[in-house]
């Protein structure tokens, strides 16, 4: 999933964060000490509220998702793996924090199943709109459309050139179309969002910043009045993203994509910003963590 700075592969997020929580090693502020587990909720801002959840991955065991106050309803911001679990979690929170109000709108950041797992069973279960850029909605329905397919020649040969092993290759077709698996079925329409556009969220505004290198129009969501930025995974501060060259457009420059969306985060928001990552403790001192 992400690549681990400094880390080797079998140490876990967690004992990064313990790590990290003290300021004079990296210059980033982090408004909480150490973890909050699975099912917890934290207030970061007013009326916006960080949960956790757990993720069945090696060296990635969890992934923050926010849910935003909006008048008599909620706005859910990414959604969780498909999983029971989660499901069973986001339940308790439906009746606990958010009072058995409805949510009105789901915004996915972007397309990997951590994020957009639940979108559609979160859809069908409150008949909300679900939000998200085009490239990101389209690219996930496509996807997802492999489930059960063989690997592709195309792929095959990709990785072939990359120099992996037969034992590689192997896995790779083994695994190939696993995607769908781990996400309800997305609805046949969305809302779409684009660079610039702005939210009315609970009587504030929140503009949609779009970054790429992760992923293909990655929106973050910035409101400049609470001085907060839901990052998902563009900007995270104990790991790097994965940014990775895919035999759909073996191309494609995803690093250049993702250094230009590094410079172009540093001019669009505040120094001061608290930065709500997808995965990690919140924290502050953006500036320094995309230098």
């Amino acid at each position: 999933m992400a690549n681990k700075a400094r880390m080797s592969p079998d140490q876990s997020l967690n004992a990064m964060e313990k790590a990290s929580s003290s300021t004079s090693d990296n210059n980033l502020q982090f408004i909480h000490e150490g973890n909050i587990e699975a099912g917890e909720v934290v207030e970061i801002a007013p009326d916006v509220f960080w949960l956790r959840f757990a993720l069945p991955f090696d060296g990635l065991d969890h992934i923050n998702l926010y849910a935003l106050k909006d008048g008599d309803g909620w706005v859910v911001v990414d959604t969780g793996i498909a999983a029971r679990d989660v499901k069973e979690i986001w339940k308790k929170h439906f009746k606990g924090l958010m009072g058995e109000r409805p949510v009105n709108r789901i915004i996915v950041t972007h397309l990997h199943p951590d994020h957009s797992g639940l979108a559609g069973w979160m859809k069908k279960k409150f008949d909300a709109p679900l939000l998200m850029t085009r490239g990101e909605y389209f690219l996930c329905r496509l996807l997802a459309a492999d489930t059960g397919l063989q690997a592709p020649y195309e792929g095959i040969t990709f990785y072939k050139k990359a120099g992996f092993s037969s034992d590689q290759i192997e896995l790779y077709k083994s695994r190939f179309g696993g995607f769908g698996r781990v996400i309800s079925p997305l609805p046949q329409n969305y809302d779409r969002l684009c660079d610039g556009d702005c939210l009315s969220i609970n009587g504030k505004t929140w503009q949609i910043i779009v970054g790429s290198g992760h992923s293909p129009e990655h929106a973050c969501l910035y409101c400049e009045e609470l001085g907060v930025l839901l990052s998902g995974d563009q900007i995270l501060p104990n790991i790097s993203s994965n940014v990775s060259v895919w035999p759909t457009e073996p191309e494609a420059d995803p690093l250049g994509e993702w250094i230009a969306s590094c410079h172009k985060f540093k001019v669009a928001i505040a120094p001061d910003t608290l930065i709500a990552p997808a995965h990690g403790i919140p924290f502050r001192g953006v500036k320094y963590r995309l230098d």
